[in-house]
């Protein structure tokens, strides 16, 4: 097989060769205290990239430290324009060094390069400069009180150090996510990504310091979770945590949150539904809901990986559907022509091998893949079928539990009423999806479902000015637009007595 392999710039090669790599903190990489590494690895062939300092608890607690004092030192200084320019700055360093985050983002996750320059380089830049732009328009408000003669407002201030544990399906994104809110509010930051794809945060790290940042203000620490996930998530002088990540981890994040009542904002696990009725636009349906669940590997937060079709079409879509699939291109991220690489890790290569075998088990049938790939040439890496499950129940595993792989499961049904009780039948709540033509059945149900975003006649469509969050164990709070800024301040209420 005769692939056009992308060559890593001379710029990606120079970062990796500095090894292992360190975590940022109060200005500086350094080692971690235990000295241990663990290593990065690159999951299209199971090789090491390289090793990567590893933070634990005492690691945490200096990278806390240094954004307290940053927080109530240097950064108070720092003025809303001030902290624009700053974000403004490091948002055309990421674009100016596109391409090596394209590079590292394909390299350390999987995902198909095309992919990674085409949105995850885009839209973290996006970010960043909107959050910018809010950095000098947030303020507070007077108010008309009735009670006497007073003079009474409010400040809008930041809720200080801000602990931030974000996933690996989507690193440059989702640190972009977390930090440029943060920063626009005026908080201080202890970034911890995840163990599997640390490389653009620390890239990222690096630009952030070239940007001009005061030390202390963002600190960027590679762990595990049950290391140091738990120990940001448990400290004492931390303010607030926001997590993006599994339901589990969720749980055990709030409960940790605990001792000193931080606040906390979840974006966790869903099995979204996917709604496609007799009257809808089947050809835009077919490539919607293929778009809803094999972008990224299938791993996405918010995947329509349950597509309930309506009976009189069923089989139409399902066809449509599978041609769609069988087209798909599963190779290596580096490879220009890949349209789908593979899953992040062995981990979860090994996740979604047994919900694919589950699955059978239950009755669901595979028209479409069904197991790891067969190409001799992909031997090494973690590569999984992209897979379509026909004849399946809304009761089964595999259209339960949240798999985070290229599986998507098509359960028929009859009529608006059993569809709305199937698709809210989950203990999740982020995403949904419809497709019909009545715009009036659209809205009905948008109303009922519950979901924290719902797409009609489209899936996946994403604006930074518009927000995004679930509702039930999807977690709360919500990333991207303004609503974001009310994760990172809260509201002081002064009062002046005019007698």
């Amino acid at each position: 097989m005769v692939t056009k392999q992308q060559k890593l710039c001379p710029e990606v090669i120079k970062f990796l060769s500095s090894a292992p790599k360190k975590m940022l903190i109060n200005g500086e990489f350094v080692e971690s205290l235990s000295g241990k590494t663990f290593d990065t690895i690159n999951p299209a062939t199971e090789e090491l990239i390289v090793k990567v300092y590893e933070a634990d608890k005492e690691d945490i607690n200096r990278a806390v430290n240094a954004a307290r004092t940053a927080f109530e030192g240097c950064w108070k200084k720092v003025t809303p324009y001030q902290r624009q320019q700053l974000l403004f700055k490091l948002a055309d360093l990421i674009e100016k060094h596109g391409e090596e985050f394209a590079e590292l983002e394909s390299l350390n996750n999987g995902k198909a390069i095309k992919e990674a320059r085409a949105l995850d380089v885009p839209f973290t830049v996006e970010h960043i400069r909107y959050y910018a732009g809010w950095a000098t328009k947030i303020h507070g408000e007077t108010i008309s009180v009735s009670c006497g003669n007073y003079f009474n407002y409010t400040l809008r201030e930041p809720v200080g150090v801000v602990g931030q544990i974000i996933p690996w399906n989507f690193p440059l994104i989702m640190a972009a996510w977390k930090i440029a809110a943060a920063i626009a509010c005026g908080c201080c930051v202890v970034l911890k990504p995840a163990e599997q794809t640390p490389l653009t945060a620390l890239r990222l790290g690096e630009l952030i310091m070239e940007a001009g940042f005061p030390e202390g203000v963002i600190n960027i620490c590679p762990g595990f979770g049950p290391t140091s996930g738990a120990a940001l998530a448990a400290h004492m002088d931390v303010d607030k945590v926001a997590f993006t990540g599994e339901t589990s981890t969720g749980r055990e994040i709030v409960k940790a949150s605990a001792f000193n009542l931080k606040r906390v904002s979840l974006e966790l696990g869903g099995k979204s539904p996917n709604i496609v009725f007799k009257d809808g636009d089947i050809d835009a349906a077919a490539q919607g809901a293929f778009n809803a669940v094999f972008f990224n590997q299938g791993q996405v937060c918010c995947a329509g990986s349950r597509l309930f079709v309506e009976k009189p079409v069923y089989e139409e879509l399902t066809s449509k559907l599978a041609s769609i699939i069988n087209k798909i291109k599963v190779g290596t991220g580096l490879d220009l022509e890949t349209d789908m690489g593979p899953v992040v890790s062995h981990d979860q290569f090994k996740k979604v091998l047994e919900y694919l075998e589950i699955g059978k088990k239950e009755g669901a049938k595979a028209v479409c893949g069904g197991s790891k790939v067969n190409d001799p040439n992909l031997q090494k890496g973690y590569f999984v079928e992209p897979t379509l499950f026909t004849n399946a129940t809304n009761k089964m595993r595999v259209a339960r539990e949240e798999i985070f792989g290229p599986v998507i499961c098509a359960i028929p049904f009859t009529d608006i009423d059993e569809v709305v009780t199937q698709a809210n039948d989950t203990v999740y709540g982020l995403g949904a999806g419809i497709w019909t033509k009545d715009i009036k059945k659209a809205h009905r149900v948008a109303n009922v479902l519950k979901a924290g975003t719902v797409w009609i006649n489209c899936y996946s469509a994403f604006d930074v000015a518009s927000p995004f969050g679930g509702c039930k164990q999807s977690g709360y709070g919500r990333e991207c637009g303004k609503d974001a800024l009310d994760l990172y301040t809260q509201i002081k209420s002064v009062w002046v007595n005019l007698d």
